[in-house]
């Protein structure tokens, strides 16, 4: 069964220095994140992504079969769609060229970072993610996560943050 495109914010641009919480799915969910080898491949391509559309990755966590970014805009003129347009393409070309296969499904979802939801919550949120999935006991030691913009430490230490109830933006 092949997943339906989340719907996006109609009045919304996507465009500017906003913070957007993305997940990206392995095609078919499979187990592509379980090796530094295959990690480090995609996630150079998905800072090179970033330093191209003008995102800095505030905080990122490589699950077995799907990626969690938050990712904020530096310049008016960063385009969500974009980023992920781009970084879907290039990690996943790159993974393809590697290990055979096709990284991604098509469609993802995002998430608009609200001002009063909190970034530095909503990046524990995500580097917690093992904890909740039982894949270590200690986030710290989690070998997947991390920041271009906080250190881990920094971001644990924010306030806990809960998702909308409704995974549509």
């Amino acid at each position: 069964m092949l997943p339906r495109r989340p719907e996006r914010l109609k009045l919304f641009d996507y465009l500017g220095p906003y913070p957007y919480f993305l997940t990206f799915c392995t095609d078919w969910k499979h187990k592509a994140f379980v090796d530094a080898a295959c990690v480090d491949i995609v996630s150079t391509q998905i800072s090179r992504a970033a330093v191209c559309e003008r995102f800095a990755l505030v905080a990122y966590c490589y699950m077995p079969d799907h990626l969690h970014l938050l990712v904020n805009g530096e310049h008016p003129n960063s385009d969500c769609r974009a980023f992920i347009t781009r970084s879907k393409q290039l990690s996943g070309f790159h993974y393809q060229r590697v290990f055979g296969r096709r990284l991604w499904q098509r469609y993802g979802y995002e998430h608009v970072v609200r001002t009063e939801e909190g970034v530095l919550s909503v990046a524990r949120y995500i580097l917690e993610n093992p904890l909740r999935a039982q894949l270590t006991f200690d986030v710290r030691k989690y070998p997947f996560i991390g920041s271009s913009v906080y250190s881990v430490d920094e971001i644990l230490d924010a306030l806990p943050w809960s998702p909308p109830r409704n995974r549509s933006r």
